[in-house]
């Protein structure tokens, strides 16, 4: 039977192989929890940092999304496939390759806000479907170029195979694979992703990390505690203690502290009225009450509007 009370943060090491639906199923049979949501897809040929909401947690998705992402990958030269990965088949070959200083001058001009069409194999949704659906189908579809955001693209290494290795912090919506795929065009050598890790989404990092492999340890019970507590199937104290405060997805929103009277009137769904400037306009800021936040909405000329209430 399904927990209503846990709420949090799991920041997930993704293992190649699972797609981030399948990561989560398994997560919320774990957990024994029904309210599961992650926030930013990995490949199944990814690994890494798969932020997990549950509970009251999965109202702040839209937040963490919203966080700069740090990705480690490398990029083989000398095909294009049509999943831009190794996962697709060779479309166009090259026997040029790129020395690393032809590489390192090319990064510049993807630094910054930056147009980039998404690959065919993408969850973009063309007409209410999927865009890798209709590839798979072998459908070619013109995808909208969208405009993206890259802070920093560095080259970090190369190994024996003649693979580059790369480490970028990008925003939402930014496509390694596209990435990897326009390098080896502009290149003149074509290029494909052969692995591709993420090791940072504001504010979660690599420190935070947690395997399957912890949750299934922490989830044994030992034969003592079998016995003496028969009825326990599941050791929800260790596994909730891999949880992460839902509060940090409001790390950079502005809060504000509620009075008695205010917090009754937000956790029936009103408006209140703070203490602000009148011509003060913040499309999102919290509201919080005993240091618990109790609303998200929007603050326009002192009064606050709640869009999603929480319950802590």
């Amino acid at each position: 039977m399904p927990r209503q009370s846990v709420s949090g943060w799991l920041i997930l090491d993704k293992p190649k192989g699972y797609t981030s639906a399948e990561a989560v199923s398994r997560v919320k049979a774990i957990y024994s929890v029904k309210k599961v949501g992650h926030a930013g897809t990995l490949d199944p040929l990814a690994s890494g940092l798969l932020p997990i909401a549950i509970g009251e947690a999965t109202k702040t998705v839209y937040l963490i999304m919203k966080g700069l992402k740090i990705y480690r990958f490398s990029i083989a030269w000398g095909e294009e496939r049509s999943t831009d990965d190794l996962e697709g088949h060779v479309i166009k070959r090259s026997l040029k390759r790129p020395t690393a200083m032809e590489v390192k001058r090319l990064l510049k001009k993807y630094i910054g806000f930056i147009f980039q069409v998404p690959p065919q194999f993408s969850a973009v949704r063309i007409g209410g479907i999927r865009a890798y659906t209709l590839a798979r189908e072998g459908k070619k579809i013109d995808l909208i170029a969208r405009n993206v955001f890259v802070k920093r693209l560095d080259l970090i290494g190369m190994n024996l195979e003649g693979h580059f290795s790369f480490e970028i912090e990008c925003g939402k919506g930014t496509y390694v694979r596209a990435l990897a795929r326009d390098l080896g065009r502009d290149l003149g050598c074509y290029g494909y992703i052969v692995d591709l890790r993420r090791i940072e989404v504001c504010p979660f990092k690599e420190d935070n990390l947690v395997t399957f492999t912890m949750l299934e340890k922490a989830d044994s019970l030992s034969s003592l505690e079998r016995e003496k507590l028969p009825f326990l199937k599941k050791n929800f104290a260790a596994l909730d203690s891999f949880l992460l405060q839902t509060s940090l997805a409001f790390m950079n929103i502005k809060k504000y502290l509620l009075s008695d009277e205010q917090a009754i009137s937000i956790r029936e769904g009103c408006s209140v009225l703070l203490k602000e400037k009148e011509d003060t306009v913040f499309d999102e800021v919290c509201v919080k009450y005993q240091e618990k936040i109790l609303a998200i909405g929007s603050l326009k000329h002192g009064l606050f509007q709640p869009k999603r209430l929480f319950k802590f």
